[in-house]
């Protein structure tokens, strides 16, 4: 048996990068076992944008086909005027990008790459109903206990349980996510509905005062996918997502360009979602602990990197444990090392699109649509090739 099948890990959620790092480790040889809060395996949610960086990792581990056939490759990212729909920037993304880059930018539905990674894990190797309450660190070994009353002893264990992260609180200490403002409404039309509107196979941002549009097709282009940003002072819900209103939706961008207000008219039931974040953490690490995902550096999706930054975590957790495959400290530290600096650059950069996407019509505006037409901005074809050539399985290179 190698060293690798000799070392145990947990990792607390079964979210996209939990699944991930899971099915990364398992084929690396590990003893990898999934714990999960809820009764039965899902993801919710809709859109999920994955680009060449993240999209590499997942055809290594040999879910391509499924990829192929229910993912969608957009021809380009089209960002445009809120009321006229004027094109400000059209970013080339489709075969160019896949050349460019050596894999593709999918855009899917966030439950169907959720299956695509749950049929990649042995079920005897995922744990439902298991909510994680504390840890109790050993040194050689650290235990991790749960509500239902069970606990387990390993080698590693790994919080990938989302922005309100038990394994962080556990780890760090406690500490509230942020209300950023913002506050989505998220739909799904089929595209059978949206004939008349003729829509290209494209990324579409459509910014405006306070607010911004993002529409795309997932499904193998069967439907189409909607976010509605806008702005409020603060969140009084118990949940951080509510049941919202197709009217409401309406009502908050009436005056938007008619596609605008014909997508999210043709959808039958919204959801609003309210968006967290967190100051970039100065340490994921403490002896046999880590963070992965949006349990260490929740971002603002606009960057489209949320997903994907939590599956380059999983493929560096995996190389770092290989290179110190008996010392998991270590590991982790250097896993720590690798990923931090770059998903802390992806939460500065996606907390400021939101004023570049939500500016007031005026000086400001005018200055950020001239910027977007000469392709200096974060999704120009040579502004984010530090972002799409970047592959997390190579360790020591950031």
């Amino acid at each position: 048996m190698t060293i690798a099948g000799q070392t145990s890990i947990a990792i607390v959620g079964e979210g996209i990068g939990g699944l991930t790092a899971a099915v990364l480790l398992l084929r690396a040889g590990f003893d990898v076992q999934v714990y999960e809060q809820s009764k039965a395996l899902s993801e919710v949610g809709a859109g999920i944008n994955i680009g060449p960086n993240a999209s590499r990792i997942l055809h290594r581990i040999g879910i391509a086909n499924e990829l192929e056939r229910t993912g969608v490759k957009p021809a380009s990212f089209v960002q445009r005027r809120w009321e006229d729909g004027r094109i400000l920037l059209r970013a080339p993304l489709g075969e160019g990008v896949e050349t460019a880059f050596g894999a593709p930018y999918y855009t899917f539905h966030r439950g169907e790459l959720h299956r695509a990674l749950t049929n990649a894990i042995p079920a005897r190797r995922v744990h439902l109903a298991h909510r994680f309450t504390h840890l109790v660190d050993h040194r050689d070994r650290v235990e991790a206990h749960f509500e239902n009353g069970s606990s387990i002893s390993v080698d590693a264990l790994i919080g990938a349980d989302g922005i309100h992260s038990a394994v962080r609180h556990s780890l760090l200490g406690p500490e509230k996510p942020h209300f950023t403002g913002c506050v989505a409404y998220r739909g799904l039309v089929p595209a059978n509905r949206l004939r008349h509107l003729d829509l290209e196979f494209t990324n579409q941002i459509w910014m405006g005062p306070g607010a911004h549009f993002v529409h795309y097709f997932v499904s193998a282009g069967r439907v189409v996918n909607f976010v509605g940003i806008t702005e409020q002072d603060s969140w009084l819900g118990e949940s951080w997502v509510d049941r919202g209103e197709v009217t409401d939706a309406l009502a908050l961008f009436q005056g938007w360009h008619d596609q605008v207000l014909s997508i999210i008219g043709a959808t039958d039931e919204t959801y609003k979602w309210a968006l967290f974040d967190r100051s970039p953490l100065q340490r994921w690490s403490v002896g046999r602990v880590t963070l992965l995902g949006d349990a260490c550096h929740p971002m603002l999706p606009f960057m489209g990197q949320g997903g994907a930054q939590a599956i380059e975590d999983g493929a560096t957790l995996k190389g770092c444990l290989l290179k110190f495959s008996n010392d998991v400290p270590a590991a982790l530290q250097l896993y720590e090392k690798q990923r931090l600096p770059r998903a802390s650059r992806l939460q500065g950069m996606s907390a400021t699109n939101k004023t570049r996407f939500h500016m007031p019509d005026g000086p400001a505006q005018r200055e950020r649509d001239a910027e977007m037409a000469r392709g200096a901005t974060d999704w120009s074809p040579a502004a984010i090739a530090w972002l799409f050539a970047h592959d997390a399985e190579l360790i020591g290179v950031q």
